[in-house]
């Protein structure tokens, strides 16, 4: 099957691929998914988009574990942003999770907790109870290609089906775009 976006060779369902996806991606992934392989050392933002397609560059989106913190109180959650964008970390997400203080999570912290390697870290199967903060330019995307767990393949995936997974909210002002010099 031709994949609806990017230059990739083929797309598959992802629940016919959930053997090459990490247990908790492969346990939640749902029929209107794809999963394309691709190389895991052009996983990085920019080599992905030279080699897979120009227009990747605004037709997918990052997912990052952030760590929201108050007092000895220490909660962690995911953001789905454009990857035009950044997210707003010291501001929609501190704000949202009622924290003092917000930041990435440490790596080491992001890949034990949600069972998924660096750099490939996805909304899909995350640890439950957790919130995914998705920003609301996410949900209007067609499609949009987010990572699949792995560095390697990636998850093509309505942006309404994005907006609709567990502990999913809708935030305005979420990802901020980024800056060019």
């Amino acid at each position: 099957m031709r994949a609806p976006i990017g230059n990739f060779d083929e797309a598959h369902p992802a629940t016919d691929r959930r053997e090459l996806l990490p247990p908790p991606v492969a346990a939640a992934v749902t029929p209107d998914m794809l999963y394309v392989d691709t190389d895991p050392a052009k996983a990085d933002t920019a080599v992905f988009v030279e080699t897979y397609g120009a227009d990747l560059l605004t037709a997918s989106a990052n997912c990052v574990v952030v760590a929201g913190k108050r007092g000895q109180d220490v909660t962690l959650a995911a953001c789905l942003v454009l990857s035009t964008t950044r997210v707003d970390v010291n501001g929609a997400v501190r704000r949202h999770l009622g924290s003092r203080k917000a930041s990435f999570a440490p790596m080491d912290t992001a890949v034990g907790e949600t069972g998924m390697e660096y750099g490939g870290i996805t909304p899909v199967g995350l640890p439950a109870g957790w919130p995914l903060l998705v920003d609301a330019a996410v949900v209007e995307a067609p499609h949009l290609v987010i990572g699949s767990g792995a560095r390697r393949g990636k998850l093509i995936v309505p942006g309404k089906t994005l907006a609709a997974l567990p502990g999913a909210v809708v935030l305005e002002g979420l990802g901020l775009r980024i800056e060019t010099p």
